[in-house]
């Protein structure tokens, strides 16, 4: 059994690619990180946001993450200085304006996962409207979930956790949008601003860049790649229901669950190797559907490990009744159950990459 490469490349059709395609990349990147910035400054500041806002903010964490992406990838071809200057306020820059989409998906996620579990209305505002298109966004991969909860008293938590549960993340999502209108007015901001406003016209490569070939740094993301997944535990995901792994989460230990981290990781550097493929082809990159589908699952294997995680910080919280106890530890193995749901859908999404030799 062979690997196949993601990005078979014939080294006989056309010229490569050199530093001045990874300059009309950054370049098309920044200038639409610019475009975003004056999209979310003309469609206000509410907490929520318009339509227009929520458009705007996911555009800019787009080209804030691909110029990020591309910078560790291709910082060989890049000014050194200046490269390693801006990758750091990227990355403050876009986990900043990542956390409020964050809590209220994480919000709606949970409320979903206890609406289903319980059959009861577990939100006093949620409806029907807006359960749909997340039943879409969570998924149907995987085995149905484990627990086989008492619905009578799963139904008597169910309402008081989802109410907690709403009240601990809109204020963590109201936090999360002061901190991103004060980071977008702050002092830093403006810098990174104005270096990004730069490289819409001006990339600062090394001497050699436009004689570099892309390919074998693109090839080396790919390589961080398929590496990091051989290390994943591929056989054991290959199994629908990780017994194992639920019974750790389940403990009463607040720590990330050690089984995750390898998982986020080969996340980012999926990421990375599509951004390194961008970079290649330009607005020319042929779609990998498989490749789409493997990011797909890892999206939904963090949403998933985030929202256990959120369902287990509310199950501590002092002085709670036992049946909201009782609800919110059945929505933490729940929300478990489909982490190993999605690493199951990669394992079988991945192992389609294999081809006999």
């Amino acid at each position: 059994m062979a690997q196949q490469h993601l990005d078979p490349t014939d080294p006989t059709a056309g010229p490569a690619p050199t530093g001045d395609a990874l300059a009309g990349y950054l370049r098309a990147q920044a200038t639409e990180f610019l475009r975003a910035l004056r999209l979310h400054r003309e469609s206000g500041t509410a907490a929520g946001g318009t339509d227009e806002s929520v458009d705007a903010a996911r555009a800019l964490r787009r080209s804030v993450r691909r110029i990020s992406g591309s910078l560790h990838t291709y910082r060989p071809l890049l000014d050194t200085d200046w490269s390693e200057s801006l990758r750091p306020e990227l990355a403050w820059l876009s986990g900043t304006l990542t956390m409020e989409h964050a809590y209220a998906a994480r919000l709606e996620r949970l409320l979903l996962a206890l609406h289903r579990l319980s059959g009861a209305a577990v939100f006093p505002t949620q409806t029907s409207a807006a359960v749909g298109p997340l039943k879409t966004a969570q998924g149907n991969a995987g085995p149905p979930s484990p627990p086989t909860a008492d619905r009578g008293n799963l139904t008597v938590g169910a309402a008081k956790a989802g109410a907690l549960l709403e009240r601990q993340l809109t204020l963590a999502r109201t936090r999360a949008h002061s901190t991103a209108l004060q980071a977008l007015g702050s002092s830093r901001f403006h810098a990174v601003a104005d270096k990004i406003a730069v490289l819409a016209s001006e990339v600062p490569l090394t001497p050699t860049a436009a004689t570099t070939n892309l390919h074998p740094l693109a090839t080396a993301a790919e390589e961080r790649l398929t590496d990091a997944i051989a290390a994943l535990p591929l056989v054991t995901a290959g199994h629908p229901y990780n017994a194992e792994a639920l019974i750790h989460g389940l403990s009463p230990d607040p720590a990330p669950h050690p089984q995750d981290a390898p998982w986020h990781q080969v996340r980012l550097l999926l990421r990375l190797h599509r951004y390194a493929r961008e970079a290649l082809h330009g607005e020319n990159a042929p779609v990998d559907v498989r490749l789409l589908t493997a990011g797909q699952a890892l999206d939904r294997h963090r949403d998933a490990s985030e929202a256990a995680a959120a369902a287990a910080s509310a199950a501590r919280t002092p002085r709670i009744a036992p049946a909201t106890a009782y609800a919110l530890g059945v929505l933490h193995a729940d929300q478990r159950h489909e982490v190993e749901a999605a690493r199951f859908a990669f394992q079988q999404c991945w192992q389609k990459q294999v081809v006999s030799t």
